[in-house]
Parts: structure tokens; sequence; C-alpha cells
């Protein structure tokens, strides 16, 4: 039997037309190797309705691993997320237009939970392969920070062997034309970029001892 692994990505938000993360990760849906089967599901953006909808994604399709994919515009590369902090702090509205201010995840939840994803190894590999990539120690405070530490405080709670963690990516190319002087990514490479992460999960039950890390 085939394991599975999720990919998520968000709806687009803040006005625009467009997410680079579900662009990238709904090419992935149904992609098969080895012994996988990807599945892609996209998530709103919207405090609550995320992560309830991610646990119940989870739940039903029971997977070996899961990353999650968010779009961080004016970053440089791939950014792979070491830590997720219990906290919603929102600079802007949601899609729900709720914007919580310095409200806990989970209330009474530890400060912060760690990726299991061998973060280190998936830079590595994505620097090797040519593409731009490092380790990220803020996921930020807006909704992909929400469904990350919600999803990993719920792994912990089920005691699972489910790996999970987040990768954030640039804008695309249309969208940094909005926004002059923004860095982007071609679609091509963030496809690629996630294909080299889920393989590099799957192949490293340990991380690599790098040093690398970049504070947004």
């Amino acid at each position: 039997m085939n394991k599975i692994i999720l990919l998520t990505g968000f709806e687009p938000f803040n006005k625009d037309d467009i997410n680079p993360s579900w662009e990238a990760v709904r090419v992935l849906g149904d992609w098969q190797e080895g012994d996988f089967v990807v599945v892609a599901r996209q998530l709103p953006c919207a405090f609550g309705v995320a992560s309830r909808l991610l646990h119940q994604i989870v739940e039903e399709l029971q997977p070996s691993l899961v990353i999650m994919v968010g779009q961080a515009g004016g970053r440089v590369d791939m950014t792979v997320e070491r830590i997720a902090i219990n906290v919603d702090d929102a600079p802007i509205q949601d899609n729900r237009k709720r914007q919580l201010v310095d409200v806990p995840v989970v209330a009474g939840g530890p400060a912060a939970y760690f990726s299991t994803l061998p973060i280190k190894a998936i830079v590595h590999q994505l620097r090797a392969a040519g593409l731009p990539a490092s380790v990220s120690q803020s996921a930020g405070t807006f909704v992909c920070n929400h469904v990350f530490y919600s999803l990993m405080h719920q792994a912990a709670d089920w005691g699972t062997t489910m790996r999970a963690g987040l990768i954030h990516v640039p804008y695309l190319p249309q969208q940094a034309a909005r926004h002059p002087g923004t860095p982007s990514m071609r679609l091509a490479d963030m496809i690629e970029g996630l294909r080299i992460a889920v393989r590099t999960a799957l192949a490293y039950d340990v991380d690599l001892r790098e040093a690398g890390g970049v504070t947004h």
C-alpha cells in the first residue's frame, strides 16, 4: 500500500488573485513515485477555518508526511520553517475579515513546536539542485504559522509518527511585477523544489547537522 503524502497550499489572500503555494501544490496532486502518492489540498486563508479543515483532512487520509506550503511575499528563496509559535498576530485581515491580535493559537498550549521535517537536509538538496533556499527561524504570525502550530499540536496529542512542517515560497513573477523591486521565483522552480522536499523528507530519518538559518 502506498504511503500518502499530503501537500497543502492556500487560496489567494490580501486582494490578490493568485497564491503560488497552491499553484505549485496543485500540480503535484496525484504524483506517484516509488511507494508513495501525493494528495494536494487547498486551505482557506482564515484563522480557525483552515486549521479545522486541515485536521479533518489529516484524520481522513492518515498521511505519513505533511508539507504545508505558504506564500511569503518579499522573501528571496524557498524557506523551510524551523518552528511554529503559539500566537496569532495578523498584520492584515484574513479572508473571513478577521484580524486576530496577540491571541494564542491553542490556549494553554506550549510556546512553540519544531518542524519534524529534515529541514537542513531539504535546504541542502534544494541548493544542490541550484534552487535558492534557506532555513527560516520564523513562520510569521499569520495563517501559515496558525495551521503549522495547530497541526503540530494535534500531532503531539495523537502520538502519531507522521512528520510535518511548513515551507514558504516567494511571489511568482506576475505578482512581483505589481510590487517593483520585490523578488520572485518561477513556478517551475517551486514545483521542482517541492518534489525535492518530498523525496528528501522520505529519505532522511535524521537531519543533517549544518549551520544555517535566517530570521525574517
